[in-house]
């Protein structure tokens, strides 16, 4: 049998050579997953042998990840915001920088003392919209997606967290499924904002891997807000909030203005780069 130190070192090793960006951490939280350990009890565990059943489990994970395959589908969870969110191939891994939308949502809604209806719009795992619910108990939320297969996860996610009495996940475009006359406060969204043609220059977890619906915004990635942002406009009764890239909030911004928003800010992400644009209804 092996030692878990050795194996550690020859997965990150494996995982350098592919070009990944973080080979020790992703090799910890492989082996971590694997043994159902916490990834800082590895480094109590170094001379720990591994079994051939755990050799075995390892390694057609790893072979995925050296396929850059991104490791939230490997290890088939992501965490967000202080949730941890089941997430499957064909749906978009939540990113740390989407959770600058959730907080800037959180600080406009503030601690409602009755029931607030929120849409989260684009839903993917349902991230935005569950941790603004699990942070907010009055919150009420509208999940919307196109996706079966995002449908699916953000179900499995709000049954997970218990969260069916407070969320409805509906399938159709923008706000379309949301019956009329259901109220609306807020709209959140993370709306694919990549230009098309930049998609494929990404690293292959995004580029390969990824869905295409949940990336793609058209010519210049301005295109789902050129939908959103009038219907918005026309159904919430507080105000709108979405993520933007990291170079569109100007544009996004002027958008908001045009269609009759006012207070329209920006929220900065830990990067630096304006990473969420919201606008209040008059």
């Amino acid at each position: 049998m092996i030692p878990l130190l050795d194996v550690l070192r020859k997965t990150e090793g494996f995982f350098r050579e592919k070009g990944i960006s973080t080979p020790r951490l992703d090799a910890e939280l492989l082996l971590a997953h694997v043994l159902g350990l916490e990834r800082l009890q590895l480094y109590l565990r170094f001379d720990q042998p591994l079994t051939d059943k755990d050799l075995e489990t390892l390694r057609p994970l790893v072979r995925r990840r050296g396929l850059r395959e991104p490791l939230a589908y490997v290890l088939g969870t992501k965490g967000f915001h202080r949730l941890d969110l089941a997430v499957r191939p064909g749906v978009l891994v939540p990113r740390p920088d989407t959770e600058t939308l959730v907080e800037a949502a959180l600080e406009w809604i503030g601690t409602p003392t009755e029931p607030v209806f929120v849409a989260d719009v684009g839903a993917g795992t349902g991230a935005v919209g569950l941790a603004i619910a699990h942070t907010l108990p009055q919150v009420r939320v509208y999940e919307t997606d196109l996706s079966p297969e995002a449908l699916a996860c953000t179900r499995e996610n709000v049954a997970t967290l218990q969260l069916g009495d407070r969320v409805a996940v509906l399938e159709g475009s923008l706000l379309d499924p949301i019956p009329a006359r259901r109220p609306i406060d807020w709209v959140v969204s993370n709306p694919p904002y990549i230009p098309s043609r930049v998609i494929d220059t990404l690293e292959p977890e995004v580029a390969k891997h990824e869905p295409r619906l949940a990336l793609d915004g058209g010519l210049d990635g301005l295109g789902p807000y050129r939908l959103l942002i009038p219907q918005a406009r026309a159904r919430a009764r507080k105000g709108l909030l979405v993520e933007v890239g990291h170079d569109q909030a100007d544009a996004v911004g002027a958008m908001f203005e045009a269609a009759g928003f006012t207070d329209v800010r920006t929220w900065t992400d830990l990067g630096g780069h304006r990473r969420v644009v919201g606008g209040k209804i008059p």
